[in-house]
């Protein structure tokens, strides 16, 4: 598959600088640009290799969400409708009329929370997971990924990389993982905040007011069975099984993925 040059840039929006990650293609082929966002904690660098595969027909970008990567931070927690906000202003920047929207976990919410904010110009939703917590489960889930003190010894390194590791993908290599855990640490006083607004983000009430095209891919990761409930809660969308893929599909499996999404955004459907 064509694959084109990623370039990076900033924008200015309320909080400050935003980094982002573009593609962009040779010649104009009229079809929206795809805006992609980030898991948490994490940065669009997830995205970098699809993005060029995704940019030879189309622009791509991938912008790191406020408090991550190298896009400057709020200065309180944010929430998602912050983090879509953000985005807006990206949008703004850029002079991106009419987008779609692909995300990935936190990411997907902020696809939810920007195509309700912004129903003209969000054309279409491709969602990695789209979970529905139960009140159990948020409890816990807020408690494990809660602000953990830095240790003396770096055991709390040791604690998060042995996280990353157990949920590793299928063909996904010690250095595709290093890459994210570079990402998931360097901001350790505020990296809980994405993980935050995602658990206080009502998805079950949310994406049942969506009326645009959606479509949600749902790898055997560690949100597979929480996606699943997600079914009859979209208007106009389905679940699409990537049996077999896990977290670093995009790097493992990046033509395939870009065939998939791209014939969703192509279609009629």
């Amino acid at each position: 598959m064509t694959r084109v040059q990623v370039r990076r840039d900033y924008a200015d929006g309320r909080f400050g600088q935003m980094h982002y990650r573009i593609a962009r293609p040779q010649h104009d082929s009229g079809k929206p640009p795809l805006l992609c966002f980030h898991m948490s904690p994490n940065s669009g660098r997830i995205y970098n290799t699809f993005i060029g595969a995704m940019g030879a027909d189309r622009v791509a970008v991938a912008p790191d969400t406020p408090g991550f990567g190298d896009s400057d931070p709020p200065s309180l927690p944010p929430g998602i409708e912050d983090f879509a906000a953000a985005i807006g202003d990206l949008m703004d920047q850029l002079k991106l009329r009419q987008v779609d929207v692909m995300g990935y976990h936190t990411g997907s919410e902020t696809c939810v929370a920007l195509a309700l904010a912004r129903p003209q110009q969000v054309r279409k939703l491709i969602l990695t997971s789209a979970p529905i917590f139960s009140a159990e489960e948020l409890a816990e889930h807020r408690n494990r990924y809660a602000h953990e003190p830095l240790s003396e010894d770096g055991s709390h390194l040791v604690k998060k990389w042995k996280g990353h590791l157990f949920w590793c993908g299928p063909g996904k290599t010690r250095e595709m993982l290093g890459e994210e855990f570079n990402d998931a640490i360097r901001n350790p006083m505020i990296s809980w905040w994405g993980h935050n607004a995602a658990f206080n983000y009502d998805m079950a009430g949310q994406m049942p007011k969506v009326t645009q095209p959606m479509l949600v891919l749902n790898p055997d990761d560690d949100l597979y069975t929480h996606t699943l409930r997600a079914e009859g809660k979209m208007q106009r969308g389905r679940i699409l099984h990537l049996k077999g893929w896990g977290h670093g599909y995009l790097n493992v499996h990046t033509d395939e993925a870009a065939k998939i999404v791209r014939g969703f955004l192509d279609g009629e459907g």
